[in-house]
């Protein structure tokens, strides 16, 4: 079976699909899931650019005997877009995925945060500090308790610097979150929360029409698709898609 890579979001690593990532072993394909650079246990993010992030991603690809699957969640998901045109990814799974330059936001909240990001500190050159009481409340909000405590004290630092290129594209004039112009030439799926506050349904259903994606809504799901309840709901969705649209050798 193909390679599935996926990326994860902002704060974490690889970690992030120890459970998400099983359905698809079972079913036999191979998962990687690499810490983006910066997080790894010791490393330092304060200065990355999400060019970094998806350059990283290109070149773990560029390694692997054929094209892989590129699976990203949340800032992942952005990254794997921006990749996608160097990687030409066999297909290519977005869940609950930051939106690529251009795209406005569908909400208050989405304002409110890219306007607290932009107040938070005028460098770019650090890294910010994951708000566990915001994560506890917009990501995490159907995660299991004792899922979303484990998940809150493995948390990060991510870096200022691409977190304000996702929430900030327009103070961007490099366009560095940009995706190309047309759609992806290959085939995708973005999967949304209808419950999602961080990056909401209507948010992603720009994306996917941006892309030439697929668009799937989870109802009463919200952003962490990967571990929150009926995250095998969304594995199992992920999987039927790539199983027919993904030539698998015999």
């Amino acid at each position: 079976m193909p390679t599935v890579v996926m990326t994860h979001g902002a704060f974490c690593g690889g970690w992030a699909f120890e459970v998400f990532r099983a359905p698809f072993e079972a079913r036999g394909w191979t998962v990687l899931a690499p810490d983006l650079p910066g997080h790894e246990p010791g490393g330092s993010v304060a200065g990355l650019s999400m060019s970094d992030y998806a350059k990283s991603l290109v070149t773990l690809c560029a390694d692997l005997p054929e094209p892989p699957v590129l699976l990203g969640h949340s800032m992942g998901g952005l990254v794997s877009q921006m990749a996608a045109r160097r990687v030409n990814p066999s297909a290519l799974v977005l869940l609950a995925p930051s939106p690529p330059w251009g795209i406005t936001g569908s909400s208050i909240e989405e304002a409110v945060t890219a306007f607290g990001v932009h107040l938070s500190d005028p460098f770019w050159t650090g890294a910010l500090t994951p708000d566990r009481h915001l994560m506890r409340h917009h990501s995490l909000d159907r995660t299991p308790k004792v899922l979303r405590d484990a998940i809150l004290d493995r948390l990060r630092p991510e870096s200022g610097r691409a977190v304000r290129e996702v929430l900030n594209w327009w103070l961007d004039p490099f366009m560095t979150t940009s995706v190309g112009v047309g759609a992806l030439p290959m085939p995708a799926l973005a999967i949304a929360g209808d419950r999602d506050v961080v990056h909401p349904a209507a948010t992603v259903r720009q994306t996917a029409e941006r892309i030439g994606a697929q668009f799937h809504v989870m109802p009463g799901m919200s952003h962490w698709l990967i571990g929150e309840e009926g995250w095998e709901e969304v594995a199992e969705i992920a999987l039927s898609w790539l199983e027919s649209h993904v030539k698998v050798e015999a």
